[in-house]
């Protein structure tokens, strides 16, 4: 077990899983705060960095592409204050900082983690129902549609289009251009068999982003959690997927069966839970290195 714990949040591994979980404190990136506390399954990880600084430094944990729909969704979109796999590290605790890199290292090393692009998500996307704010609507996304309304700064022909809804199993995907400096960002969602010229104000298929903080935490949010329901962009051409599969009473993450699900429906959240089940049993002496070994080879079979 390796921990670091510090005013900016803890992180915990166990050998097969990085618990990252970030401070309650006022100076901790609202976004990190919603997005939460995140399990990253060791075959989700890429490497890990410790860079010193003048008053500490920080540590990076770098997932394997594809692995987690968030990152698959933000990345390159929001700044590393708000990025949840980002520690900031106390001077006191710099030691401990790399002892916990080191140990992370070494467990990729003998599990043989691969570092290349996943064609399933090894971490669920967020809850729904979620709602974004834009500066000329708000979208609401229930898992399975995704409603666009239009708000008092909407350009007239654009409102006279009406109230958009979006059903998953036609949205190809999400296109996320951010605000810089006075230009304003939109998002455009792309629906099958529907092409578009017309400027993002003028688009009843997008939101115009006028750049402020709110907007990039709503919509990291409610992208992240559409990304993880579409198909896997690394996934088999043939793996199955069906949109209506999808989770929509709140109770938990939605998934299409892209990978994440498998065939025989089994639940990977669940599988990962078992994991770490049985590596408190082993600990604990309740279960052999053998039979530990044996039930975890089992379970990684079916994810």
């Amino acid at each position: 077990m390796a921990e670091v714990l510090v005013r900016d949040g803890a992180w915990v591994f166990d050998g097969e899983t990085v618990r990252v979980t970030p401070s309650g404190d006022r100076h901790v990136h609202k976004l990190r705060r919603l997005v939460g506390e995140r399990s990253v399954p060791l075959m989700a990880v890429a490497g890990i960095t410790y860079e010193p600084g003048r008053k500490g430094g920080r540590l990076r944990l770098r997932l394997r592409e594809g692995a987690d729909p968030f990152e698959q969704a933000t990345r390159g979109r929001i700044s590393d204050a708000g990025d949840p796999y980002q520690l900031a590290v106390d001077q006191d605790r710099t030691g401990v900082a790399e002892y916990f890199a080191d140990e992370v290292r070494n467990a990729l090393l003998i599990e043989q983690v691969p570092d290349g692009p996943c064609d399933h998500y090894l971490l669920p996307g967020p809850a729904v129902p979620l709602t974004a704010t834009a500066g000329d609507g708000s979208a609401v996304f229930d898992g399975s549609t995704v409603h666009l309304a239009w708000n008092w700064a909407t350009e007239s022909g654009k409102r006279s289009a009406g109230a958009q809804q979006i059903a998953l199993k036609d949205l190809e995907g999400v296109d996320w251009s951010p605000s810089a400096g006075l230009e304003n960002g939109h998002i455009r969602f792309r629906v099958r068999g529907v092409t578009t010229r017309q400027q993002p104000k003028h688009d009843p298929l997008c939101l115009v982003l006028w750049g402020m903080e709110k907007e990039t935490r709503t919509c990291a949010m409610l992208i992240a959690a559409i990304t993880a329901r579409l198909p896997h962009p690394f996934a088999p051409n043939d793996a199955p997927w069906h949109a209506d599969a999808a989770q929509t009473d709140g109770s938990g993450p939605a998934r299409a069966l892209t990978g994440p699900e498998t065939a025989d429906g089994g639940d990977p959240d669940a599988l990962l839970r078992r994991l770490r089940e049985l590596g408190d049993l082993r600990k604990d002496g309740v279960l052999t290195e053998e039979e530990f070994t044996a039930a975890k080879q089992a379970l990684l079979r079916r994810l």
